[in-house]
């Protein structure tokens, strides 16, 4: 089987999966030319549709529809999303512009991004919820030519409108969740049992919420991403991409492991999103951990007992590693081989040293520098694993006054923008 990859002149409007039928797929593999004319670079991978020794879910769907006679999704193809003749990459964003000063349609964009502005359970620096807004601002002083992963903007990158219900439901749990935190956490006060109860019902509802919503983007072809908000709201997205890419592994950057069963009695704790992820998921692949360096004892015991479905690369050896005269490089490709093909990217800003973060909820001194997450990034996807979706979290501005101007959310907008290029490979 052959996946494509279409280049469209810069003039072409079209945007949106390629569907083929059984008979033009044959035709292309003949001529390297789609029905309407585009010109297609041909690039070799297993597809689960006619990969028996690889199967899942999706796969056996897609085999389900194709016997049904109903045309069968081939590939996702890459299209460059039609722009404004009047449109300049290099001229200023406008005030009132979308995300990275950019105005595209969800139809024509290959790239959604989802803000999800919730922090109800963060236990010590508030203010993630926040980031998507601060990220949203920052975006706007981001020059879209990249010396790193090119032109992602091409192919159109959208954001969904910030929800007033996420608000509301932040707004409620916080009430409820900073009664607990301030006491010292659930088991040192059992009657606030009924303020948890409350705090997990909203979230279970906002885990919905970012599954739907998520499901909805993959439905369409989309590459996904998500804005935090804690930590805690990526498992709708994570569960989203799971159902989607069975057996998809997760590089997950953080400074702490957040693998504790629950944490002041939140469930859905900011510190419990990975053991969450590994409990309530299925089909999934092993979790690679990076830059861990802040985690309880139950934590570091939990990945050593886990044969093999966690690898945690702790900071204190990343530091070992900078010392040693191998090329870091060989170091990251080692730590990397668990993973599948296909990775989902889960990554925690306070991974990085908190001289970029200096405002996220849970600083921890120690983490990567902008050039080794960089490193980290360019060689999962230069090892030919695919970055299936992704999300950035714990983004915290330090002026909600002056939103969009601060150090963190300069830094968010800037790692977003190399997350989708690197995405986009």
């Amino acid at each position: 089987m052959l996946r494509f990859r279409t280049h469209v002149p810069a003039a072409t409007q079209i945007s949106g999966d390629l569907i083929l039928q059984r008979r033009q797929y044959r035709a292309l593999v003949a001529t390297h030319q789609s029905p309407k004319g585009l010109r297609i670079a041909v690039r070799p991978f297993f597809h689960p549709l006619l990969c028996p020794s690889r199967p899942n879910a999706q796969g056996k769907r897609d085999l389900e529809e194709k016997q049904r006679g109903v045309r069968a999704r081939v590939f996702r193809a890459n299209i460059r999303a039609p722009m404004n003749p009047d449109f300049n990459p290099s001229a200023a964003a406008g005030p009132e512009s979308g995300l990275f000063g950019l105005a595209v349609s969800p139809e024509q964009a290959r790239v959604h991004v989802l803000g999800v502005p919730f922090d109800a359970t963060t236990s010590f620096r508030p203010g993630t919820a926040l980031g998507p807004e601060a990220i949203l601002r920052a975006s706007h002083q981001v020059d879209l030519f990249d010396t790193v992963t090119g032109k992602p903007y091409e192919l159109g990158i959208w954001m969904a409108p910030l929800h007033g219900q996420v608000a509301a439901w932040n707004e409620s749990a916080r009430m409820d969740a900073q009664r607990v935190i301030d006491a010292g956490g659930l088991e040192r006060d059992p009657k606030l049992r009924t303020c948890t109860e409350r705090v997990e019902a909203i979230q279970n509802k906002l885990n919905t919420w970012v599954r739907d919503r998520t499901d909805e983007g993959l439905e369409a072809g989309k590459l996904c991403a998500l804005i935090g908000g804690d930590h805690s709201v990526s498992l709708g997205a994570i569960e989203a991409h799971a159902e989607r890419y069975s057996g998809m592994g997760i590089l997950h950057f953080d400074a702490h492991a957040d693998l504790r069963s629950a944490y002041e009695g939140f469930r859905f704790s900011h510190a419990s999103i990975l053991f969450n992820v590994l409990e309530r998921i299925d089909n999934l692949g092993p979790l690679v951990q990076v830059g861990l360096r802040d985690l309880a004892q139950e934590e570091h015991q939990r990945i050593r007992s886990s044969e093999g479905r966690i690898h945690a690369l702790f900071d204190h050896e990343w530091a070992r590693f900078k010392l040693s005269r191998e090329p870091l490089t060989q170091h990251i490709l080692r730590t990397l081989e668990p993973l599948p093909q296909e990775v989902y990217v889960t990554f925690d800003i306070d991974g990085l040293d908190p001289s970029l973060c200096p405002n996220t909820g849970t600083p921890v001194p120690g983490g990567l520098t902008w050039h080794e997450a960089m490193l980290w990034l360019g060689a999962l996807v230069d090892s030919g694993r695919r970055i299936v979706g992704f999300d950035l979290t714990e983004v915290a501005p330090a002026s909600p006054e002056r939103l969009g101007e601060g150090w963190d959310e300069i830094v968010g907008a800037r790692l977003l923008y190399r997350l989708i290029g690197f995405a986009l490979r």
